[in-house]
């Protein structure tokens, strides 16, 4: 399988665990929305940066790269240092992970409420839909979930 598959299929399977924890409600499953959220986002951003060449294959994009830097932070945040390359929307994306990575620990380890969740949810469908457009620019599909 090359990465650009396995990516595929990781996202795949963590869109369907959201589906899941969205239909079973998700109040009940803010672990799951948190984890998976992340995961899916960290993937998306990967299978974009291997397929148009700005970081080689078998390089890791760690979602821990995406604490929010403090507006009072002298040095580049982890996120800038590790993916130099430029790339459309790079700003947004790097928002709206850094947004994912706040809500993660909570909604995974902590008491969210559902605001939050909603948060997360709404941030991932929001960065989602960015790279899925960017994805079909160079020319790569992803499955639905119902697939």
């Amino acid at each position: 399988m090359t990465a650009q598959t396995i990516h595929k299929a990781r996202i795949k399977e963590h869109l369907q665990e959201l589906q899941d924890a969205i239909a079973i409600g998700i109040e009940s499953r803010p672990a799951t929305i948190g984890f998976h959220t992340s995961a899916c986002a960290i993937d998306l951003l990967e299978l974009y940066l291997h397929k148009t060449g700005k970081i080689p294959i078998g390089t890791q994009v760690k979602h821990d790269w995406f604490k929010r830097p403090k507006p009072e932070q002298k040095i580049i945040p982890l996120a800038q240092r590790n993916l130099k390359s430029t790339f459309q929307n790079k700003e947004e994306i790097f928002e709206l992970l850094y947004t994912l990575e706040e809500k993660r620990n909570k909604l995974i380890y902590g008491h969210s409420t559902p605001a939050e969740i909603k948060q997360a949810l709404s941030s991932f469908e929001k960065l989602r839909d960015i790279l899925t457009k960017m994805l079909v620019e160079v020319g790569e599909t992803l499955e639905d979930a119902n697939n």
